[in-house]
């Protein structure tokens, strides 16, 4: 299928690029950007020109910043293509209904896409977690904004998030993984006084069966990066790791690879289990190869996969955040 790419920056020639040229689903057929380009890609400037000159490519990706892909995604709809949209999946929550409604009137695919779901123990986690009772969850999401967004400073104004745009990728594992729904309660934010979006963040959920489930976002991390979800319950301790790519157990018997079912093979009080498991199905390796597989059959089958529960969540911490004035940050 042919696809093009809107948005030629750093996410999309890190990630997205690479994703659809290992894909035996897409071709890529276009880009659209003021700047980038693809050698041997049919490039355009403008997106209106694109939609018109190639009525053949169906399928379009949207890698810009939050605030002006709404306006994207809805001339990209009502022109009758599907649409894949970076996360967040909008710069309000307003705007993602609006697109969803839209979708729907016009038979068109639209797929919010969460890459950290598609890390590789991110499903096993889930599934360990389904029958247990929880008492606490304690997110550490910490890094560096200048290795990970060096001069991008869309992130930093209304609409950006500020470490909620990668504290939002933590937030979509925990909503993945958690069987039972969690609100925001309590938010502390610290804003540099020569910014408009906060560089850390404090965050308390309520649980509904109780358990004390917190989130500590920074971007002020130097040397060694902290992607870390910890979960105790009543049947022992799992830890996610390097965003969900390696996970943990303590306190248990060992358990199989797939991590479905506890054997009686040992007692090792800490178990480590590798990405990827020799009779592990073999998915396409990586979180965006997943994500176009995914688009793939959105696309085959019609229909919306619009999940909002992580901007939810990000929403309601603005709404409720105590902003507190920090030090500058210097880019």
């Amino acid at each position: 299928m042919k696809i093009a790419v809107v948005g030629i920056g750093k996410i999309a020639r890190d990630q997205h690029l690479p994703a659809i040229a290992a894909s035996p689903d897409w071709d890529l057929a276009a880009t659209v950007s003021r700047s980038g380009i693809v050698e041997g890609v049919d490039a355009f400037a403008d997106f209106s020109v694109m939609l018109e000159e190639r009525p053949d490519i169906r399928t379009v990706s949207l890698c810009l910043p939050p605030v002006p892909r709404f306006a994207y995604a809805m001339q990209a709809i009502r022109a009758g293509r599907h649409v894949m949209l970076e996360k967040p999946p909008g710069a309000t929550l307003a705007e993602c209904h609006a697109l969803t409604e839209a979708a729907r009137e016009a038979g068109t695919a639209l797929y919010a896409t969460w890459h950290s779901r598609q890390a590789d123990r991110v499903a096993a986690a889930r599934a360990w977690l389904a029958d247990k009772q929880l008492h606490s969850l304690t997110v550490t999401w910490k890094e560096d904004v200048r290795r990970w967004h060096p001069g991008q400073a869309w992130i930093w104004e209304p609409g950006g998030l500020g470490v909620f745009d990668p504290g939002i990728n933590a937030l979509s594992i925990v909503t993945e993984i958690l069987p039972d729904a969690i609100h925001v309660t309590d938010a502390r934010l610290e804003v540099p006084e020569n910014r408009q979006t906060p560089i850390a963040a404090e965050i308390r959920f309520h649980h509904a069966g109780g358990a004390e489930v917190t989130a500590t976002f920074d971007w002020r991390q130097e040397g060694p990066q902290t992607w870390e979800i910890e979960a105790v319950t009543d049947q022992g301790r799992l830890t996610l790791s390097e965003g969900g790519a390696v996970m943990q157990l303590e306190g248990l018997r060992q358990v199989d690879p797939a991590l479905s079912v506890d054997t009686a093979l040992s007692v090792d009080p800490a178990l480590s289990v590798d990405p990827a498991p020799p009779n592990d199905p073999a998915p396409p390796a990586g979180e965006y190869p997943r994500l176009y597989e995914q688009m793939a059959r959105l696309v085959e089958r019609g229909g919306l996969d619009m999940d909002l529960r992580p901007l939810v969540l990000v929403a309601d911490a603005f709404t409720l955040g105590r902003r507190v004035s920090t030090a500058a940050f210097i880019d």
